[in-house]
């Protein structure tokens, strides 16, 4: 393989058990291979002649393809040129995930059962899902929306799982106790003895949001307040634990549709 077929290719700044990997327009030809990891990904342009193992397709934009670790397959444009992105998720880590919400298996791992999938929500999610990791530092948001996104690629249904408002009311009250702070999943899961995905699915069918999205919603309402008294931009966004300011801004404008300065002029002139 060419090099230059590969435009990207990085670790997750926040998941150091994941792999991105892009190109854009490349015609460079990927013979017979395989990977240890789980690799999934979309098609972004044109058509390639896709061979697993002894079954061969045809792939085109907003198609997802999924490989199974160990599984030789070869990829190579069908004409001209085409755009991808994968992400490559270590193996151990997506089993012990399947265990969680598919209490029966005992293998290591539960392979995908279809090489192509041409939903085009997928498409989407994928989307989302790849440009979060690729930037996001938090792995608070980047595992929940990986473990959000695995759970709907291998089972394509939502697992209702028991659990205690009480349990959850632990957790969103350790959110709204340390705003500022870096909390992460597993502090979450000490507290309450859940898993990440029992967790996560949990808080999302009780508040409406992931754990993360809850953070970040609930910082963006201090931060109103803050800005209604004249606080300074800087002062909030560290207060609040956001990565800079810039960061603080972007989220904010996300939210309320005007930056924190525009917000603060309503209020302070």
């Amino acid at each position: 393989m060419n090099q230059s077929a590969v435009d990207h290719m990085a670790r997750s700044p926040a998941l150091d058990f994941v792999e991105l990997r892009s190109a854009n327009h490349s015609n460079n030809c990927y013979s017979s291979h395989s990977h240890d990891e789980f690799s999934f990904g979309v098609v972004d342009f044109g058509s390639a002649k896709y061979q697993n193992l002894s079954s061969q397709y045809t792939t085109y934009a907003g198609v997802t393809v999924t490989i199974n670790p160990g599984d030789a397959h070869s990829c190579n444009p069908a004409a001209g040129d085409w755009s991808y992105r994968m992400l490559f998720v270590n193996t151990q880590w997506v089993g012990e995930l399947q265990r969680e919400f598919l209490p029966q298996q005992s293998m290591d791992y539960v392979p995908f059962e279809q090489h192509l999938l041409s939903d085009t929500g997928n498409y989407q999610r994928f989307s989302q899902l790849y440009e979060t990791l690729l930037v996001e530092t938090d792995p608070l948001q980047a595992e929940g929306l990986l473990i959000e996104y695995c759970t709907q690629l291998f089972t394509g249904q939502t697992m209702q799982t028991p659990t205690t408002q009480t349990n959850l009311s632990l957790v969103q009250q350790m959110i709204m106790d340390q705003l500022g702070s870096a909390l992460s999943l597993n502090d979450f899961c000490q507290l309450v003895n859940m898993s990440p995905y029992h967790l996560i699915r949990c808080f999302k069918q009780n508040y409406g949001q992931s754990p993360h999205a809850y953070q970040l919603d609930q910082r963006i309402k201090r931060a109103r307040t803050l800005l209604k008294e004249g606080m300074s931009l800087s002062t909030i966004a560290n207060l609040l634990g956001f990565a800079d300011q810039s960061h603080f801004q972007r989220n904010f404008k996300k939210r309320t549709a005007l930056t924190p300065r525009q917000y603060q002029q309503f209020f302070t002139g």
